[in-house]
């Protein structure tokens, strides 16, 4: 494989436009019991900066004011992976999160969509480690 002449070395952080930042928190924390990571005010946008990401993880989550050049409601092409995918799609029901048909398919890991409380689309994929 050819060496990189990349100066990039990895994502931090995925930005995902909310309409509400208070209730986005609500959600990815509260909900999905992501941690928060930052918590900054801006005041010359009138909004915060906020970051959020499950514990451990190296990628955060940005949960940016929407606006007309970025609206919610769309495929955030955000994929999160979990030990079990049955057992997060059930939790997720249960607490009233919109989520999609959880998907076994030959030779794939189990996996489904849900929405944030924006519409946003996000998936969930069980790690295949821990098949």
């Amino acid at each position: 494989m050819p060496e990189s002449t990349s100066r990039i070395s990895g994502i931090r952080t995925i930005g995902v436009p909310v309409t509400d930042q208070d209730k986005a928190v609500d959600f990815y924390v509260g909900t999905l019991g992501f941690e928060k990571r930052m918590d900054m005010p801006l005041p010359q946008l009138g909004s915060r900066w906020i970051e959020v990401a499950p514990a451990g993880a190296a990628v955060s989550l940005a949960l940016v004011r929407a606006n007309d050049g970025l609206p919610s409601g769309g495929e955030s092409g955000v994929r999160f992976t979990t030990g079990d995918a049955a057992a997060l799609h059930a939790d997720l029901t249960a607490a009233g999160v919109e989520v999609g048909e959880l998907l076994n398919w030959p030779g794939v890991p189990p996996m489904f969509t849900f929405r944030d409380q924006d519409g946003n689309g996000l998936e969930i994929v069980q790690d295949p480690a821990d098949q």
